[in-house]
């Protein structure tokens, strides 16, 4: 289980694009630990400098600050790369609702870029960050990869698009690419601030704060709430994973399904405090429901999650004590 004994060619060398933001950085960070070279590409729209200087004394780090809507930049990060973990992108539905345009060039020519270069420049293989809005509409649980809706944001119809080029470069050019549908991502370094914060970070800060949170709805939709330490795992899997599984797309989460306020209770349970929560209005573009199969992943990939909502949660919490 878990990523730590996993095995590359001692001269492996990563490029994460996105590599400050939550999730790349995490990625970096775990890379580095194991002892491989890591390429860190970002314009830091999004991404910390913060999360760049944790790693900065590392031998094995390299920054670069640079935007993948640039293809020259994309091609010189890419040079002598093994592994691309592509997790450059702008987040949020409702932020995409407002500007589509940018989403556009961020998260489909941004990403076309980075596949064009990979294949360019000899890449091994071609991981991509993808996500669960893909799957729209489409009213049936748990999720299953080849049962999608119709797309309800500008962000999902993004990551459809990119699954279609990942399909598309493995067919036509040979690139192992690897699409990884996220589902609501948890963990260490998780933003709690700004308008398009995702849910638990936010509502940790704000309890910590004494402050009442907002929540979305009645609190009866449920995600599958998935921690960071199991999509590093994905990630590093799919870089191991057989060619014939390549240009596919993967559920990448627990299988779990917790409702938002019962995650909210947890929350208020674990940080001593009993703060009763406003309730807002339904957010456009959301999906009520949220949970997935892994199956596929688990068989294609070797993915084999370690950690359970319970056991992210409480590495959470604890980390955001320490550091909000």
């Amino acid at each position: 289980m878990g990523y730590k004994h996993l095995e590359f060619p001692k001269d492996s060398v990563f490029l994460v694009t996105g590599g400050a933001g939550f999730i790349g950085s995490n990625l970096c960070e775990a890379i580095t630990d194991m002892g491989y070279q890591v390429r860190c590409l970002d314009n830091l729209s999004t991404g910390k400098q913060a999360n760049v200087d944790l790693l900065a004394d590392r031998d094995n780090y390299t920054f670069i600050k640079g935007d993948i809507r640039d293809l020259d930049t994309c091609m010189q990060a890419c040079e002598g790369v093994d592994y691309v973990l592509n997790q450059a992108a702008w987040g949020s539905v409702p932020r995409s609702i407002e500007m589509p345009l940018l989403y556009e060039e961020i998260n489909i020519r941004g990403t076309l870029n980075m596949m064009e270069a990979a294949r360019k420049q000899g890449v091994k293989k071609f991981v991509y960050a993808s996500s669960s809005s893909v799957y729209g509409d489409h009213p049936v649980l748990p999720k299953v990869e080849g049962q999608e809706g119709n797309l309800l944001s500008p962000y999902a119809l993004t990551k459809r698009v990119d699954e279609e080029y990942g399909k598309l470069y493995k067919k036509l050019y040979g690139l192992d690419t690897y699409g990884m549908r996220y589902f609501n991502v948890f963990g260490r370094r998780q933003d709690p601030d700004g308008a398009y914060a995702a849910v638990i970070p936010k509502f940790i800060k704000l309890l910590v704060n004494g402050e009442v949170p907002t929540i979305n709805g009645d609190g009866k939709q449920s995600r599958d709430f998935t921690y960071i330490d199991n999509v590093i795992e994905a990630n590093l899997k799919a870089c191991l994973a057989s060619s014939e599984a390549a240009g596919e797309a993967f559920n990448i989460a627990y299988g779990g399904r917790e409702y938002l306020i019962d995650v909210y209770h947890d929350l208020c349970k674990a940080l001593g405090t009993d703060i009763e929560p406003n309730f807002g209005p339904d957010r456009a573009g959301d999906i009520k429901h949220s949970n997935a199969d892994i199956s596929k992943a688990k068989r294609l990939l070797g993915y084999d999650p370690e950690y359970d909502f319970a056991k992210g949660i409480a590495l959470a919490i604890d980390w955001y004590k320490e550091n909000l």
